[in-house]
């Protein structure tokens, strides 16, 4: 029998590395597939994906495996980053990753991967899924502090049903870093993104105000004028930093915005304010199916490597989904994403509104 073949998205990173070496080594018939979803170059004249590119490429010269490369940056900008930009309009606080797995990584990925002959594919995120009559489930690692299913919330079982997530049962992450540094890997010291989904880190006001107009405006508390913000746009709710205002030994916190009229809220001493109990999910997503159960009780988080919380949902009509917190949440932001789970299983998740 022939082996069955794995497509792997190679980033460029050590965690996808790894995951094509712990496949080969399975006895898979492992291809890399670098994706390139962004075109800019950075201001030396250089594209910001070559870098990760290069280090794709001698990952996969070192496990001798194939290497082949896939632009969806038309894909991306369409589908990702004009709903981010949207949602910035609007005062929300989006999550361009957890976009960018349902409808790129998982979506013409997965699609170009079945081209190539592909059986399964494959990432490297901190994940696993369950296999179980007929029904597949994704569900949480081994290292629930690199759990990603935060992320993964929005994709169908249909998404993952052909899926692998060879880290799933790795300890810690500096396990993969073992593992690379013996294979000699170029990306085994190599440190984690830590910015935008395939836009990578960089100075974010500077990069957001290329696509929405900024305008200084009010800091307010209790009805008074207490500062100037840059862009009403750049702040989170509960934002402690970077608001550049108040006296030695003042905690201020950020409480609201009202992007109409170009203010920014404020408040300072306790945050009190900012706990809430409930929250109502939009367009919430169901992994295996809307449950049969309209109410049942859950672990939930509301931000990636929150520890998870106990809580109860209800399904409301028009795909509303109300979530109730036994202990009070801080700082809950309308546009981040609201994940579900039932023991390991990832069930789905919203968009907080």
């Amino acid at each position: 029998m022939s082996k069955k073949r794995v497509v792997v998205g190679i980033s460029g990173g050590v965690d996808s590395s790894v995951a094509a070496y712990l496949l080969k080594e399975q006895g898979y018939d492992v291809v890399g597939l670098f994706m390139r979803n962004w075109k800019e170059e950075d201001d030396m004249g250089h594209c910001t994906a070559e870098a990760d590119y290069a280090d794709a490429l001698r990952v996969c010269g070192t496990l001798d495996i194939p290497f082949y490369t896939a632009d969806f940056s038309k894909e991306y900008w369409e589908r990702v980053f004009l709903h981010f930009v949207e949602e910035y309009k609007k005062g929300r606080t989006p999550n361009p990753d957890v976009l960018c797995n349902r409808e790129i990584k998982f979506k013409p990925f997965l699609e170009r991967a079945k081209l190539a002959g592909a059986d399964y594919v494959a990432t490297g995120h901190y994940c696993g899924v369950k296999r179980e009559n007929g029904r597949t489930y994704l569900t949480r690692a081994k290292d629930e502090n690199k759990d990603q299913t935060y992320f993964l919330n929005q994709l169908s079982e249909e998404q993952i049903k052909d899926v692998l997530f060879p880290l799933q049962d790795i300890s810690d992450k500096s396990e993969v870093r073992r593992i690379a540094e013996k294979l000699s890997l170029v990306t085994a010291d190599k440190k984690d993104s830590t910015g935008i989904c395939f836009i990578g880190e960089r100075k974010f006001r500077e990069f957001l105000s290329q696509y929405i107009p900024m305008q200084e405006g009010d800091i307010v508390c209790d009805g008074k004028v207490v500062g100037r913000h840059q862009g009403v746009f750049f702040y989170t709710l509960g934002q402690r930093k970077g608001l550049g205002i108040g006296g030695e030994g003042e905690r201020w916190f950020v409480t609201g915005k009202d992007v109409q009229n170009n203010i920014l809220f404020v408040s300072h001493g306790e945050d009190d304010c900012l706990f809430k109990s409930t929250l109502t999910c939009e367009s919430f997503n169901w992994i295996n199916g809307t449950p049969t159960q309209k109410t049942d009780t859950v672990t939930a988080r509301i931000r990636h490597r929150q520890p998870l919380q106990d809580a109860t949902y209800t399904i409301l009509p028009n795909n509303l989904v109300q979530v109730d917190f036994s202990s009070p949440q801080r700082a809950i932001a309308e546009g981040q994403y609201c994940v579900l789970y039932k023991g390991e299983v990832c069930l789905g998740g919203g968009v907080i509104g």
